[in-house]
């Protein structure tokens, strides 16, 4: 439940600085507006964020103490560097951007906005450097039941979050643009501030065309990092028993769809295409891929969540991409100009329901990242069973009660003030504020040029 709240906070901290950013540069009152607006939604998902985020945090320690223990020299240490980033560093830098409007110059507070979409990314960087760590455990050796550091440098740069990280905040972005274009065609649809929304739409629609394949590219750069250093998670995400013959017994054809056999061993039925697993995963016709038989049976991942994890997310990423690609078209036909933008029904329509893609994938994404990993908790360290904390069945099943329970409150308190600002609109009324300058402004007007003595810091 917590990963459907920091990626929308990382990318629209970034899209909030480049709209401030053109505002401090044109003066234009539109860009004021729609960032004002789309920082109200911002606060909303950020609390829901903190929230989960201290959550989880506290159930590392309660659920998962053996693991964090043994892996305190590491993990520990990575998500105090994020406790840093985030609780410190953003928490100074969000407070201006909230209430420094009006109280701080239009470029102080540009640069709060720009720290906290740094902050935020850096927060982002830190957590997934410890999840990949957990995926591809470098720079370190378990001995005495702690994981002891060997090579920092290969521990933080671990071949994982090379691709990893810039998966995620890609994601991120990506999360925030179809965010930005939701929210902007249900206004164009309801015919409510069409002119000021007309605006933020045509422009995310514009970066998707850019970020959508991007991040397609980047998956499939992720997914050749787990066929070398992860093969049984690589298997179950494809579906694949069988390691690929030289004599063609056994071929590398990608399932479609599919379902396990009652032994586990094979597919029960799949609809598959020749070659193209082989094309996917090693880029070449006929390439080895390995396969769950050649993996003891103890050490697979199940195959079902990983499997149609998997393809919902790259559906989610191909769906993405067909949107911006269509958007881009009406773009170059004129018709999303501010006349002409309403026309187009069915596109807004599509561009609301795009809003939700996003996090269909980051969540199924996660799912096949930490489903896929199992057996361990470390891969091929630690396993799972050895890493969560010893308590009785029904202390465990009152702690997932009592985590669910709240998570589903955060989750539906989000939306319910989404829903809440979205009916209220952008304040349109409210005079745009000049920050440290407007005193000297008045001043300016009443008696000229004001002396040096009374400049406001």
């Amino acid at each position: 439940m917590h990963i459907i709240n920091p990626p929308l906070t990382i990318g629209l901290a970034i899209l909030l600085f480049l709209g401030e950013w053109q505002w401090v540069r044109t003066n234009d009152e539109k860009w004021y507006r729609i960032v004002r607006f789309f920082e109200k939604l911002f606060i909303v998902n950020f609390g829901a964020g903190v929230a989960t985020g201290i959550t989880m945090e506290m159930a590392f320690g309660i659920l998962y103490g053996p693991f964090s223990q043994a892996a305190g020299p590491f993990f520990g240490q990575v998500l105090g560097y994020e406790t840093i980033t985030a609780f410190m560093y953003e928490a100074g830098f969000i407070g201006l951007m909230i209430f420094g409007w009006g109280k701080i110059s239009r470029g102080m507070h540009l640069f709060a906005t720009f720290n906290v979409a740094l902050s935020s990314t850096l927060s982002a960087m830190w957590i997934l450097d410890a999840n990949s760590w957990m995926q591809t455990p470098t720079g370190v050796e378990l001995k005495g039941g702690y994981f002891q550091i060997t090579n920092w440098l290969a521990a933080l740069f671990n071949p994982d979050v090379i691709l990893g990280f810039p998966h995620m905040l890609v994601a991120a972005i990506e999360l925030a643009l179809c965010f930005v274009i939701a929210v902007s065609a249900w206004f164009v649809l309801t015919k409510k501030h069409l002119a000021l929304f007309q605006r933020p739409l045509k422009y995310a629609v514009l970066a998707l065309v850019v970020i959508a394949p991007l991040q397609i590219y980047l998956g499939d750069g992720l997914g050749l990092i787990v066929a070398d250093d992860q093969p049984a998670a690589l298997a179950a995400m494809e579906g694949h028993y069988n390691t690929y013959n030289p004599d063609g017994s056994v071929d590398t054809s990608w399932q479609v769809v599919g379902w396990p056999n009652a032994k586990g061993d094979d597919m029960a039925w799949s609809i598959s295409i020749p070659h193209v697993l082989s094309l996917l995963e090693t880029h070449t016709w006929n390439g080895k891929v390995e396969g769950l038989n050649s993996i003891p049976a103890k050490d697979r991942p199940p195959v079902v969540v990983p499997f149609y994890a998997f393809r919902v997310m790259a559906a989610a990423g191909g769906a993405l991409l067909l949107f911006a690609l269509w958007g881009l078209w009406l773009l170059l036909r004129g018709r999303l100009s501010p006349d002409r933008i309403a026309h187009n029904q069915l596109f807004l329509w599509a561009a609301i329901l795009c809003g939700f893609l996003p996090y269909v994938g980051i969540w199924c994404g996660w799912w096949v990242r930490e489903v896929g990993r199992q057996p361990w908790v470390v891969y091929g360290l630690m396993r799972t069973e050895q890493g969560v904390s010893h308590m009785s069945v029904t202390s465990a099943v009152l702690w997932l009660v009592g985590y669910i329970y709240f998570e589903l409150i955060v989750w539906g308190s989000t939306w319910y003030f989404f829903a809440k600002v979205m009916r209220r609109g952008p304040d349109m009324d409210s005079p745009v504020v000049h920050g440290g300058n407007q005193h000297l402004g008045e001043l300016e007007e009443r008696h000229g040029d004001a002396p040096s003595y009374v400049r406001p810091l």
